[in-house]
């Protein structure tokens, strides 16, 4: 039997808040986790917790990680939203994560603190509210490769075995997950919010996604709106980056984006080896809506729900706030065309501007399509002085041509040029094939050493040392499926 759960009396640096929990009582409901029979640490993620003002010497206790022990002040609960999923929508709720509330650092900075796989909820909808250790040591794994990207994004702080079994095709090693968070609103809870017709819910939840996220909002003479072209603004810088690393987050569902402009939700995720834009991971997107390419595409049309739901909040009359949101979203491609050619220029050693590159990008692009290139290595190589290497026909050649041409018509030098590619064309992301071999390991035999050597590896992403070359090679495999693990 497991001991009852207990504040823990004074630890370290936890300084928790629970504003989330001062909102109207309809975007939540109260849920303790649940506690697990023998919680043990498999990762602690040191530096986060540190910049979190927590000690992480003090903290070093899977209790708490696990839910059996919280820290002082604590009021848990499990937020209430709603969204698309695939396209269809539901009304949903954290049906295995709880929210313990938000931690303020030092700095004043403010950070939920979530825990996910800790037990059943009233969103549970007949399931376990349980995790398993492959998937929550899978979101650990890429959340802090996207971090050491600089691309925005979620965080885990630990991960927890619990000595208890999941059950899903087979048993599995139960795990609890910590996630940090600059907060867990999402468009469906927006969605949420608006299918249930009380504008002082929509009204309330506005105010609040303002105040902690676009305050800069409340001096606008309409801060909803404000707010509204704001996020737009910060998903489609966020596309932009994810695009530019091959990375496919795989289930783009409204309540996987979060209003922060913060990558949310590790399920089915996945980097692209060879360009190709049909490339898709997750076992269930039997369809290709979330293919890599699809992802701008997605990205708007999730925003369009956003707009939808805040229409009652929307200045004027109905066609006015409607012809208001469409304006807005419509400038979405605006600024995903923006931040992706801005950040395309720098991964091919693009200083200035020409009215052709463009045409110099999607050509290399459908050359790698063409040719199966492996994206990273492509990229990578550009900065290579012997880059003519990476096209041995002709089609490649006469690319590699056009732009030496182009880099000769700007004044910074060919090194200078070589230092900008660097900088934005990653050696090592998190290969398939060693994620998987990363998680077979400590699944299967509980050796974490391998996922650490690949932790150390993806927080140097621009390190093309001899020592990382194991990190740099390709998953050879085009058939690679992920779960959602759920």
């Amino acid at each position: 039997m497991t001991d009852p759960i207990r504040n823990l009396p004074s630890p370290a640096g936890w300084n928790l808040d629970s504003s989330y929990g001062r909102l109207p009582t309809a975007f939540y409901a109260r849920a303790a986790p649940t506690p697990v029979s023998e919680p043990r640490m498999a990762v602690l993620n040191r530096p986060l917790a540190e910049s979190l003002g927590l000690d992480a010497d003090q903290i070093d206790d899977p209790a708490i990680f696990a839910g059996n022990t919280l820290p002082p002040g604590v009021q848990p609960l499990a937020q209430a939203y709603a969204g698309h999923q695939y396209g269809n929508f539901t009304m949903l709720g954290d049906g295995r994560a709880i929210l313990l509330g938000e931690q303020v650092t030092p700095e004043g900075g403010l950070f939920d603190i979530q825990l996910k796989g800790s037990g059943p909820t009233p969103f549970s909808r007949r399931g376990d509210g349980r995790a398993a250790l492959g998937p929550m040591l899978r979101e650990y794994i890429i959340s802090e490769a996207m971090h050491a990207l600089g691309i925005p994004t979620t965080r885990s702080l630990a991960v927890v075995t619990t000595g208890e079994p999941v059950f899903r095709e087979t048993p599995l090693p139960g795990a609890v997950l910590t996630r940090v968070a600059s907060s867990h609103i999402r468009v469906g809870t927006f969605q949420y919010a608006a299918a249930r017709g009380e504008k002082m819910l929509l009204q309330a939840l506005a105010d609040y996604t303002l105040h902690r996220h676009y305050p800069e909002a409340a001096a606008a003479q309409h801060p909803c709106f404000a707010v509204l072209e704001a996020a737009i603004a910060r998903q489609a810088a966020l596309l932009a980056r994810w695009q530019l690393v091959g990375f496919v987050h795989g289930v783009m569902n409204t309540d996987n984006m979060a209003l922060s402009g913060e990558t949310i939700d590790y399920g089915p995720c996945a980097f692209m080896d060879a360009y190709d834009p049909a490339t898709v991971f997750s076992s269930i997107d039997r369809y290709g809506r979330y293919a890599y390419g699809q992802q701008p595409e997605i990205a708007q049309w999730n925003l369009a729900r956003l707009a939808e739901a805040l229409l009652p909040l929307l200045p004027g009359d109905e066609p006015q706030a409607v012809e208001m949101a469409n304006g807005a979203i419509e400038g979405f491609e605006i600024h995903f065309q923006r931040h992706w050619l801005a950040g395309m220029r720098s991964k091919l050693g693009l200083f200035n501007e020409e009215s052709d590159d463009a045409a110099l990008i999607q050509s290399l692009l459908g050359w790698m399509q063409q040719t199966k290139a492996d994206f990273t290595n492509t990229f990578r190589g550009l900065g290579d002085a012997s880059s003519s290497a990476l096209f041995p026909d002709a089609a490649g050649n006469e690319w590699h041509q056009r732009w030496q041409s182009r880099l000769s018509r700007q004044p910074q030098s060919a090194g200078e040029a070589a230092e900008l590619m660097r900088r934005h064309n990653p050696a090592i992301i998190p290969r398939n094939h060693k994620v998987e071999e990363a998680l077979a390991a400590a699944v299967e035999k509980g050796d974490l050493g391998v996922m650490q050597r690949l932790l150390a590896a993806l927080a140097q992403p621009y390190d093309a040392a001899p020592r990382q070359a194991e990190y740099r090679l390709p998953s050879g495999s085009g058939s690679y499926r992920t779960f959602c693990g759920t």
